[in-house]
């Protein structure tokens, strides 16, 4: 059976929970000096991102190396696509040359399945859209649960863009349903409907809520996607929404700050919080690492020595 990971939506939650698991101990032996755990001795991954990306573009090549696979990265810039060539021909393309697992980015929600659909080969979407990001949710979650010891009861705050971010989507999706509170914070044009979270809390002042949170989630504005925050500037949304040591002085002992990057400083954050250690943007991007190489054995079935 052909495994895709498009969606944190579509996996069960005992399932995501095995996946932590699984990447929990992936990084434990990253972190005893291991590298080449192998498991995926033979096999190509093709890693195809049609939008710009750093961390998960990085951490996917990083790990599928480390699992001991052969590592291909399609640029579309300098591919056939700038002639008109569709995403279908060019999954089939690459599936023809022998690629076994997909790695796709697109800012087509669609992608992804696309092409799953069109290569018949495992697909994990590495973002599409506004709506998949399953293995940034699964790098937050190990997170989350390596600094607390359990996501289950911890109220999290995401703040900012979460209308149009999918990193929120896969949030949204996978949080509750392990067990955790989650109250939705920015303006209003940027926090989603009531019917596409009625169970959540929601609100739009961020100063009120901070001591009632033990992670504030910060997002950047997607301002690529041409959204409008409804303010004339960065300054006043930041005043309004953006990070400050004061701010983090209003969280109770012992609560942490993220952020899954890129960070906009002096927006959404500012310098200090970003360097300090309450912040754990670096961790995540660390354990974006064994989640991605936890995804990809799950896709092709291996088992790492």
């Amino acid at each position: 059976m052909t495994r895709t990971m498009i969606g944190i939506a579509e996996l069960e939650a005992g399932l995501i929970e095995d996946l932590v698991d699984r990447a929990d101990n992936l990084e434990q032996k990253l972190s005893s000096g291991l590298r080449r755990l192998g498991g995926l001795e033979g096999t190509l991954i093709t890693t195809a991102f049609f939008e710009p990306s750093t961390r998960t573009r990085l951490s996917f090549e990083t790990a599928g190396r480390w699992l001991g696979a052969e590592v291909l990265t399609f640029n579309p810039a300098t591919s056939s696509t700038v002639k008109g060539e569709s995403l279908e021909d060019t999954a089939r393309t690459l599936a023809s040359i022998g690629t076994d697992l997909f790695v796709v980015r697109h800012t087509d929600d669609s992608a992804p399945s696309r092409f799953a659909d069109a290569s018949d080969r495992p697909v994990i979407s590495g973002g599409a859209g506004i709506t998949t990001h399953p293995t940034q949710t699964l790098a937050d979650l190990l997170t989350i649960r390596r600094y607390f010891g359990r996501i289950e009861g911890l109220r999290i705050g995401i703040v900012g863009d979460v209308a149009h971010s999918r990193v929120a989507a896969g949030l949204i999706s996978a949080l509750p349903r392990l067990g955790a509170l989650l109250h939705l914070i920015g303006p209003p044009g940027l926090l989603p409907g009531p019917a596409d979270a009625a169970t959540l809390a929601r609100t739009h002042e961020l100063d009120p809520s901070l001591p009632e949170l033990d992670v504030v989630y910060l997002l950047r504005v997607q301002v690529e996607r041409g959204t409008d925050t409804g303010y004339r500037s960065e300054e006043e949304y930041a005043a309004d929404y953006g990070m400050t040591m004061a701010r983090v002085g209003s969280l109770p002992a012992g609560a942490v700050v993220m952020h899954p990057g890129p960070m906009i400083r002096g927006v959404e954050i500012s310098d200090e919080v970003a360097d300090h250690p309450r912040c754990l943007a670096t961790r995540q991007v660390a354990m974006g690492v064994p989640a991605r190489m936890a995804a990809m054995l799950w896709c092709l079935g291996g088992e790492t020595r």
